[in-house]
């Protein structure tokens, strides 16, 4: 845990996500990034000294069976407050308009309505649990798939809905979370989508795993290009980090 709060607390420091008096949504999807998120951000109000509050949004896609109790259990036991709100997202995609490539209109329809949720809440921020390895594996999509440089950024405001999105874990590697849901038990999800496992994201994550063994050092590399501002200006700090529009395939 100490790990995944050094990760939060340098992000914060790096570019300005937490204020005091923020209302922060944490986007829960089950899954073991966004259960490690709303933990650590638990753990992270009571020493960063900022006064914000936290509580937990969590859409349910339509898939079944998603039992969410455990989810519910987990965060009332850290202090959590959580709302679950069912959506026909997964229905629409897959059964109505029988998308070849589900993953980017699935996004996109879940991020609408985790801002939507978080602002009827009254929130000013969201939290998502991208991590490290979410990161470099979308610069290297977007370069394999789109032809360019781009990769979702850990402070992203929104004009439209006045919601500020965050990503606190974007210096966390998925290793160090991995560990973390077998330590400490985090009550995962499976999850029920027909493409989970079939993605591009899949393949992309299988060629770092090919690629890391014989370049140790390939994921810290991708990860300092982004915050070199000077050759790339990916991820600018603080003064310009926040001004960007949503991403559409983060």
């Amino acid at each position: 845990m100490k790990k995944i709060l050094g990760c939060v607390r340098r992000a914060d420091d790096d570019f300005d996500m937490i204020q005091p008096g923020d209302r922060l949504a944490v986007g829960v999807s089950g899954g073991k990034d966004s259960l490690a998120l709303v933990k650590a951000l638990s753990l992270y109000r009571y020493f960063s000294h900022k006064d914000f509050t936290l509580e937990a949004i969590l859409l349910t896609l339509g898939f079944e069976p998603f039992d969410t109790s455990g989810v519910e259990a987990f965060c009332r036991e850290i202090g959590v407050p959580l709302t679950v709100k069912k959506t026909d997202i997964g229905p629409i995609i897959f059964t109505e308009r029988k998308e070849k490539n589900p993953c980017a209109l699935c996004a996109k329809m879940r991020r609408g309505a985790l801002n939507e949720l978080a602002a009827a809440h009254g929130c000013n921020k969201l939290a998502l649990g991208h991590h490290r390895d979410d990161v470099i594996e979308t610069l290297l999509m977007s370069l394999f798939f789109e032809g360019r440089l781009h990769t979702f950024h850990p402070v992203t405001h929104l004009s439209r809905s006045g919601i500020t999105v965050i990503r606190p874990l974007v210096y966390a590697p998925e290793k160090d979370i991995i560990h973390l849901q077998r330590t400490q038990g985090l009550p995962v999800v499976k999850n029920p989508c027909p493409a989970d496992g079939h993605t591009a994201r899949q393949e992309v994550k299988e060629l770092l795993a090919e690629l890391t063994p014989r370049y140790p050092f390939v994921r810290e590399r991708l990860l300092s290009a982004l915050r070199n501002k000077e050759q790339y200006g990916l991820w600018d700090k603080k003064s310009s980090g926040s001004l960007h529009e949503e991403p559409q395939d983060a």
